[in-house]
């Protein structure tokens, strides 16, 4: 290598480092902001979010003028602030509806809290932990309003669904049709399905064992 070779790579190494810091500084501030904002945000539009963040940081005219900026953003600051009490309320709500169908005759308590009130006996094999099902269904919500069902008969894998129905179906003999209430630790939890169940709804499900093997 020659000197003059070698000199130029001396000198343009501090220039590598510096621009490798700018870059990375700038791909971690991304990270953060990323991180907050898929919690505060998740159905966020990021062209969108990308676009206001290059207008503004270049100074250049904005698509939305300042008030409905400032409106906008003041809303979601109140949605914000409201969100732990509407789940501090789905909690106690959920209390609530449990101890009333807790308190209902011919209700048992499996060990991990579902409710189960049998409707109908059933004299077959119950199913292993990784074994297939057969089952018909009718879901509900606290509220009881239906939000799925399948009156054809569906497989599934035992291992692929919701807590409450292993524990549940475990326990079920073939030919069985059961009530079972499933507290929300058992089903969607603290964060819901998307629209259709929202935080800490404890669900409701009619449910009959059809057949199953391994």
């Amino acid at each position: 290598m020659s000197r003059l070779t070698l000199l130029l790579l001396c000198l343009l190494i501090p220039f590598a480092q510096a621009d490798n810091h700018a870059h990375d500084l700038a791909y971690s501030l991304g990270v953060k902001l990323g991180e907050r904002l898929r919690d505060e945000v998740p159905d966020l539009e990021l062209q969108a979010l990308l676009d206001g963040l290059r207008q503004a940081y270049r100074d250049e005219p904005l698509a939305l003028d300042g008030k409905r900026i400032e409106r906008l953003l003041a809303e979601h600051e109140a949605r914000l602030d409201e969100a732990p009490k509407r789940l501090e309320k789905a909690k106690l709500a959920e209390q609530d509806f449990l101890a009333t169908e807790k308190a209902k005759a011919g209700v048992r308590v499996l060990k991990n809290g579902v409710l189960v009130q049998e409707l109908r006996p059933g004299n077959g094999r119950k199913p292993g932990a990784t074994d297939r099902i057969q089952v018909r269904y009718v879901g509900y919500l606290a509220d009881g309003s239906q939000f799925d069902e399948s009156q054809t008969p569906q497989w599934f894998r035992l291992d692929s669904v919701i807590a409450g129905w292993r524990s549940a179906l475990q326990e079920m003999p073939v030919g069985a049709q059961w009530r079972l209430v499933i507290p929300s630790a058992q089903a969607y939890g603290e964060e819901g399905a998307g629209d259709l169940i929202a935080p800490y709804s404890p669900l409701v499900f009619e449910l009959e064992l059809l057949d199953t093997n391994a």
